[in-house]
């Protein structure tokens, strides 16, 4: 879960979404390019998941594979917070949640 301040910061995919109609990145929205190479068009630095660390959750300490996040989605889920900035985005009060 993710809160409406850091939805802007969630990274985008390469592929077009043509099965959604109100999709990101598809060409009538005008946010892809036709024909763009995105080796050259992208950012200088490309994701390697060798090269890169990957930060801790900081409830349950387990590895987050979304950058920019601090919570994993399971804690932030069970807690009711973005799992970017630790805002309470939902109530979870009256939930049955596990504590599996």
């Amino acid at each position: 879960m993710v809160c409406d301040n850091c939805k802007k910061k969630i990274g985008t995919v390469a592929t077009q979404e043509v099965w959604k109609s109100g999709s990101r990145n598809t060409v009538e929205s005008g946010g892809r390019k036709l024909n763009e190479n995105k080796l050259l068009s992208g950012k200088s630095t490309r994701y390697s998941p060798y090269t890169t660390k990957f930060s801790k959750c900081k409830v349950c300490k387990g590895t987050i594979h979304q950058p920019g996040s601090t919570y994993c989605q399971g804690c932030a889920y069970k807690l009711g917070i973005c799992t970017m900035c630790g805002v309470k985005v939902l109530q979870t009060k009256n939930y049955r949640q596990s504590s599996v």
